[in-house]
């Protein structure tokens, strides 16, 4: 429990700070969820359109945080390749 004044305020922004981040996160994994739908579907030209949809929001994340700068570039290029694959 927050004992001083300071402490109490960085409780409220964590929390503010948590629910954002959790969003954020979500709307990220919602992007990459329909890139994979769209590979699993082997629908090339559908996968090519939500992976460059989804790349800007990977992107965002590390801008912002959320996502490490080489994760969010691992994922994209095994995601491309993937996408790239279905030719």
């Amino acid at each position: 429990m927050a004992n001083s004044p300071q402490s109490e305020k960085r409780a409220r922004q964590n929390e503010r700070r948590f629910a954002i981040n959790k969003m954020r996160r979500s709307r990220i994994r919602t992007f990459l969820r329909k890139v994979e739908e769209a590979i699993a579907s082997g629908d090339k030209d559908a996968a090519a359109i939500a992976l460059r949809s989804a790349q800007p929001e990977l992107m965002r994340g590390v801008t912002k945080g959320i996502v490490h700068k080489n994760t969010a570039a691992r994922k994209m290029s095994r995601l491309a390749s993937r996408v790239k694959a279905l030719g």
